[in-house]
């Protein structure tokens, strides 16, 4: 091995942390974060990178090692010393030790693909020294042309940017899900007669009436009093309906094209009419007769192009194991009853009309039989919304769902919120604050579960297709 210019053999040698003086004028800073991550890097993967020291054992190269070392309360460290350097060199090389390093570049790809497998693995991947945020930039940084946003390259590519906030009160969101509904989704089929909601979820015509009968009488009334003043009102629609627009994105980003998909709690039409149109085998279970028929009924007048038609089968969700049995799911997905929030008839076997015990046990068991249908390798996911009791105390139903397919054996992979339209909020928001301090919710919680090796997972469902099975509008 060749020498350096004024280089003896180079030696390790411990010496005593209070015996090492730092350079008055280092021009180098170190941050309390800075610090923080040489304390990490020190202690996970041990003393790397000696202290460098001149023959006065003042420090050359090493300044935040030293800091780090005194905050692990380290006697001693390992340094090296270089001797023969002149005062010149010795500045120059403290500038050069720290600059050197900068004015390197990273390959992006290989970045990547490194950054990828350290995450995949679950390694802290602070011990980096990549930030959260310059980890976020890597990965969602795409080539950019003149007069091209980021953002706006991600929607090309996604339909919409895959960040954690999905916002349903976008232009564009309201205008695809116009031209969902335009196909002939009517939802609202097969559940007039029969959905029964908490009587105190109403539209906001319904609130308007009794805050005018109130006026009327001269003080507040309950629900069941202003029902049995007024019962042709109880009948007015107050049905939710599952967005299409959220249910093209999960079938788009986590389903292969072409694949099978497993819906538990099918109710409306929605998902069913989606997955054919976008050329997935939709497999749905309700417990209403009368709602399949209808789903069936709608799909018969929408399908003009002889696409795969959905499944909708009738019986209790909790045997779905056994209503699709032989099915090889791509994936799950689904919108369950959020408890007793919506009931959706008087039948027995209805979940939506246990107490709330009941009806978790009842869930967990159709969630892992629906699981046993999904392959390996394939991701789940089901939009979900907390839920209060009779006192107004959150039932905490986000985090009952992702327990139940946690022990039913998927990893909690993704959550997102998807904003939601104010609707009637704005006429009860007012006075529900003032009363309970209770805030109006707008949004719904995405959860996204993988089962098996997300690698795979990803692999199986292949590139994300944007094409848009919409015609252009004419000029």
């Amino acid at each position: 091995m060749t020498k350096g210019k004024n280089q003896s053999t180079l030696s390790i040698v411990y010496k005593t942390r209070e015996s090492l003086m730092a350079y008055a004028r280092n021009a180098r800073t170190h941050s309390e974060e800075q610090v923080r991550q040489i304390v990490a890097s020190i202690s996970e993967y041990g003393w790397t990178n000696p202290v460098l020291i001149d023959e006065n054992e003042e420090v050359i190269a090493g300044h935040g090692r030293l800091l780090a070392a005194e905050q692990l309360f380290v006697d001693e460290v390992p340094t090296i010393t270089l001797s023969g350097l002149s005062e010149q060199q010795k500045k120059a090389y403290r500038l050069a030790d720290n600059k050197l390093p900068l004015n390197a570049g990273w390959d992006d790809e290989l970045l990547k693909l490194e950054l990828s497998d350290l995450l995949d693995s679950g390694f802290d991947i602070d011990l980096t020294g990549f930030s959260q945020a310059e980890i976020d930039e890597i990965f969602t940084v795409d080539e950019v042309f003149p007069g091209e946003s980021k953002a706006g390259n991600l929607t090309e590519k996604f339909l919409v940017p895959p960040f954690s906030v999905l916002n349903a009160r976008e232009g564009w969101w309201q205008d695809r899900k116009k031209n969902w509904i335009a196909l002939g989704i009517q939802s609202e089929s097969g559940r007039e007669d029969e959905l029964l909601f908490s009587k105190s979820t109403q539209s906001g015509a319904i609130y308007g009436k009794k805050n005018a009968y109130e006026a009327k009488i001269g003080r507040v009334v309950s629900w069941d009093e202003f029902f049995q003043a007024h019962p042709d009102l109880q009948t007015l629609p107050t049905t939710s309906i599952f967005d299409p627009v959220m249910c093209e994105l999960a079938y788009r980003w986590f389903s292969p094209e072409g694949g099978t998909v497993i819906d538990p709690f099918a109710g409306g039409s929605v998902r069913g009419v989606v997955a054919a149109k976008l050329g997935r085998q939709y497999l749905g279970c309700d417990l209403r007769s009368e709602q399949v028929e209808a789903n069936r009924q709608q799909w018969a007048q929408i399908d003009t192009d002889g696409g795969v038609a959905p499944h909708w089968h009738c019986g209790d969700s909790r045997d779905i194991h056994q209503h699709f049995k032989g099915a090889q799911a791509d994936f799950l997905f689904s919108c369950p009853p959020y408890a007793d929030l919506e009931v959706y008839s008087d039948d027995p076997a209805d979940i939506s009309t246990l107490n709330y015990p009941e009806f978790v046990i009842a869930y967990r068991q159709i969630i892992k039989n629906a699981l046993s249908l999904l392959k390996e390798d394939r991701f789940a996911c089901f939009v979900v919304g907390e839920v209060r009791d009779a006192k107004g105390i959150y039932r905490n139903f986000v985090s009952d769902t992702v327990l139940a397919f946690c022990d039913a054996g998927a990893a909690y992979y993704n959550e997102a919120i998807l904003v939601t339209q104010a609707g009637s909020l704005p006429v009860r928001a007012g006075k529900m604050f003032s009363a309970s301090r209770k805030l109006g919710k707008t949004h719904q919680n995405v959860l996204v579960f993988v089962k098996g090796d997300p690698r795979k997972a990803v692999e199986a469902c292949g590139v994300v297709d944007v094409t848009d099975i919409f015609p252009d509008e004419p000029d």
